[in-house]
């Protein structure tokens, strides 16, 4: 059946693929060795010169009274759109949001029907104010942490601003 010769050139073989194996294991880590064991002090290869970083530059001051008077309600029906999924205009239809008909100066959480999720009854603001909007539509969590609102924000002031004016026309 196999002959010796047969099975000595096996065995070699399977001893010279184990030897590859562990002197090409041992080739690897060499050539890749990323450095010794954690928590030693270790030494900067080189240092980058940073010139001073200028001081943080003061945000500007928003006049809010000029951004909403310049807001658009035409553009704000567009920017409605993201709202459009989880709040209704027509007063009464609550949807995934309560219904958004007259809720500019609608006291906060007033919506009959509705079941808050208690972080918009904690805050200092008692309605929905256009300032109190354009703070609340710019970041939601972080005017009112705990909401169950997910929807992220409107980044842009001037959205907000056309947004509200868009709100504006209805029921008020």
């Amino acid at each position: 059946m196999f002959d010796t010769m047969t099975i000595t050139k096996a065995g070699g073989a399977l001893c010279g693929a184990l030897l590859v194996f562990l002197l090409g294991k041992w080739g690897a880590e060499e050539l890749y060795h990323m450095g010794g064991g954690y928590g030693e002090d270790r030494a900067m290869g080189y240092a980058i010169e940073v010139a001073d970083a200028p001081a943080e530059e003061e945000e500007e001051e928003v006049d809010l009274a000029a951004v909403l008077a310049d807001g658009d309600a035409g553009r704000g029906e567009r920017a409605f759109n993201k709202c459009a999924a989880c709040h209704k205009l027509e007063d009464g239809a609550n949807g995934v949001g309560p219904h958004l008909y007259a809720v500019v100066d609608r006291e906060i959480g007033a919506v009959d029907g509705f079941n808050y999720s208690g972080a918009l009854s904690e805050q200092d603001a008692e309605a929905w104010t256009p300032e109190t909007l354009y703070a609340f539509l710019e970041n939601p969590r972080g005017w009112a942490p705990g909401t169950s609102m997910a929807f992220a924000g409107l980044s842009r002031s001037g959205e907000r601003a056309d947004l509200i004016a868009y709100l504006e026309t209805f029921g008020n």
